[in-house]
């Protein structure tokens, strides 16, 4: 298996708990992920959509409020194997630091996915600490 593994991290100016409250939203994941229009969740399952009209499906596999982190997986069949975490990382107060990590094979899908992850990083800072 050649594994393409994608990890991102950004500092955002803002309470673990507050991003942590955001980012295990998995409906609201197209609020703050460019490129997506919507997600619908059904228990472990979520649904993305892509502005291309594109449907991605989707399993949860861990929401823990207690290490602040949410991990899924794209079941889709063009991926052989996929995982995405996100972890938020408490640094004081009012600061935190929030880890995206993606692999999956075939290694470009990681490429390709990992440019949206960056994007969506910035997009969460921006908007956390826009609000705050």
């Amino acid at each position: 298996m050649t594994l393409g593994s994608i990890r991102h991290q950004i500092r955002i100016s803002r309470s673990a708990d507050d991003v942590w409250a955001r980012v295990r939203d998995a409906a609201g994941l197209h609020t703050w992920f460019p490129g997506l229009t919507d997600c619908q969740v059904d228990g472990k399952n979520r649904v993305i959509f892509l502005g291309s009209g594109m449907a991605m499906p989707e399993e949860i596999l861990v929401s823990d409020d207690v290490q602040r982190r949410f991990q899924y997986r794209i079941t889709a069949p063009i991926f052989r194997h996929h995982r995405g975490t996100i972890d938020v990382i408490e640094l004081g107060d009012d600061e935190c630091l929030v880890v995206y990590s993606t692999e999956a094979d075939p290694r470009t899908m990681a490429l390709t996915i990992a440019g949206g992850t960056a994007g969506a990083l910035d997009e969460l800072k921006r908007q956390m600490e826009e609000h705050h």
